[in-house]
């Protein structure tokens, strides 16, 4: 199971409190946390990723570890932290302005 914290209105929308966890079938990378996570929750379909393309939300940023995963491709496995529960996945609703 991955461990997921997602950004109060993303969990307002999806109904939670706190994090939530998903189940990815094969290696946990970027994409199947995403794909487990729209699937488990459908509500959440294009809020962090365009529905079409795929690609991410300019607003929306991921962390692992401490690490930016924001810019890195589909494939990029998760690390051995997050993988094994001890660290969660983040998805951050980045903020612009002055």
């Amino acid at each position: 199971m991955i461990r997921v914290i997602l950004p109060a209105h993303l969990r307002t929308l999806a109904r939670v409190n706190g994090e939530v966890s998903v189940e990815v079938s094969g290696e946990p990378t970027l994409l199947s946390v995403l794909n487990a996570l729209e699937s488990q929750y459908p509500v959440l379909r294009g809020t962090i990723r365009d529905q079409v393309t795929h690609e991410r939300r300019p607003f929306v940023r991921f962390f692992a570890c401490e690490e930016d995963y924001s810019h890195e491709r589909g494939e990029t496995p998760l690390p051995a932290e997050v993988v094994a529960g001890k660290e969660p996945f983040l998805i951050v609703g980045a903020m612009s302005g002055g």
